[in-house]
């Protein structure tokens, strides 16, 4: 899939996508953990050892993780890790807890979205787990945005 620009990239394109498939769903859901892990990454490299970026950072590399088989059973060629091309370098740690909370929102549409689909039992559980944590890191997000 070409990519001209964050809006066709992970959630964003999961979101807008009229022609969803396996495929297609995989490749956005890896993309946006790889945009999560990335932004967090950028925040830690920013701000330091910020909690609770630095927790969840660890569980986007797990999510990963547990996408990377999928791949490999149902014989989909694993997209590059590009996200930092879709990365801004937040101003401030408030601004960097309101992108956690925007992207957390859009990673629970996104798996909302396609557990709404016809999955494999193998990719339901991962997505439905995904998006379980996903809940956690938003609520974890919120609360750091009200400090």
């Amino acid at each position: 899939m070409e990519r001209q620009d964050a809006s066709n990239y992970g959630a964003k394109g999961a979101l807008t996508d009229s022609a969803l498939d396996l495929n297609k769903m995989l490749t956005y859901a890896l993309e946006d953990e790889y945009l999560a892990q990335s932004r967090y990454q950028v925040v830690l490299q920013e701000f330091g050892a910020v909690r609770p970026f630095t927790q969840i950072q660890q569980a986007e590399v797990r999510h990963i993780n547990a996408l990377l088989p999928l791949f490999n059973r149902y014989q989909i060629p694993i997209p590059e890790d590009d996200s930092l091309q879709y990365i801004t370098v937040p101003i401030s740690l408030e601004e960097a807890f309101n992108e956690g909370v925007e992207g957390e929102i859009d990673n629970i549409s996104m798996y909302n979205r396609f557990l709404n689909l016809d999955l494999p039992n193998d990719v339901r559980r991962v997505f439905t787990q995904l998006r379980n944590a996903s809940l956690n890191h938003l609520e974890a997000f919120r609360r750091g945005a009200m400090r």
